[in-house]
């Protein structure tokens, strides 16, 4: 499948509802910042990794540091599957499919042992009907609960091979390498799970929850945040600009803020005046 095909769930719907479908616009130069970013998440996500696993002592010299390793490492993993998600649109490199191919499937084996295959015809199945029965993110009988709904999320996508995934990796590290079991817990388990829950708060429950006071203003029956730059960074990469991902899936994570900027001073700057040429 191209890259090109990665846009076609959103504009199939849009089609048969009779909207407007709107063209992919890719930014100038856009490969090289998003494979660069990638790069940098990467190696960042790598480094914290093996140094915290296999080399930090745990003890009162270190322990102040515990949390804010914990915390940056479960952002840096999150911001993992974000490259991976752009892979999945082929909005992390334009036009060369089987460079986001190799990236996405890469990324996701080393998040949870995710089938790149399964995964992405998932996602694509989303964008197709979200907010619908057909959609695989969404839970159609809790719709608004965010416990139920994230039990029912992680047992859709943390299957067998995940499982089997994560239990070889700590075997492999605890009694090959010799690492400590509390380093492996603080410093793989315990980031990849707040992380799982931090992609789905931000990136699922948020934006596709269903509200009695504020529903969803369009049929991509998705919302987007508030926050500011830095905060919207944060919390999921920009990715709790969740209704203009939904409108355009081909905008890479860090060209979100831009977008969702454009779309908010083009609804507020007023229209000709009546009579003007």
């Amino acid at each position: 499948m191209s890259d090109a095909a990665a846009s076609e769930c959103s504009k199939s719907l849009a089609q048969r509802e009779g909207a407007p479908v709107l063209k992919p616009r890719t930014r100038p130069f856009q490969a090289a910042i998003g494979l660069t970013l990638a790069a940098c998440v990467f190696v960042a996500w790598s480094t914290i990794h093996i140094g915290a696993v296999f080399f930090l002592d745990l003890g009162w010299r270190t322990l102040p540091f515990v949390p804010l390793l914990i915390a940056l490492q479960c952002w840096l993993t999150v911001g993992l599957f974000i490259v991976a998600h752009d892979a999945m649109h082929g909005s992390l490199a334009p036009g060369w499919t089987r460079l986001n191919t190799f990236v996405g499937a890469f990324i996701l084996t080393i998040y949870a042992g995710f089938g790149w295959r399964h995964i992405r015809g998932a996602h694509m199945s989303h964008h197709d009907a979200p907010g619908t029965a057909d959609d695989p993110d969404f839970c159609i009988d809790e719709p608004d609960r965010f416990w139920p709904w994230f039990w029912t999320f992680f047992k859709r996508y943390f299957g067998r091979r995940s499982i089997l995934f994560v239990c070889s990796v700590v075997a492999t590290y605890i009694l090959v390498f010799r690492a400590s079991v509390f380093n492996v817990v603080l410093f793989y388990g315990l980031p990849s799970l707040l992380s799982s829950l931090q992609l789905f708060y931000f990136g699922t429950f948020r934006p596709h929850r269903h509200e009695e006071e504020n529903g969803f203003s369009d049929r991509h029956n998705a919302r987007s945040n508030e926050f500011g730059y830095l905060a919207s960074l944060l919390s999921c990469f920009h990715f709790g600009y969740h209704h203009e991902h939904h409108t355009q899936p081909w905008v890479p994570w860090w060209g979100l803020p831009v977008y969702r900027r454009e779309g908010q001073q083009s609804r507020t700057s007023p229209g000709p005046r009546p009579g003007a040429i």
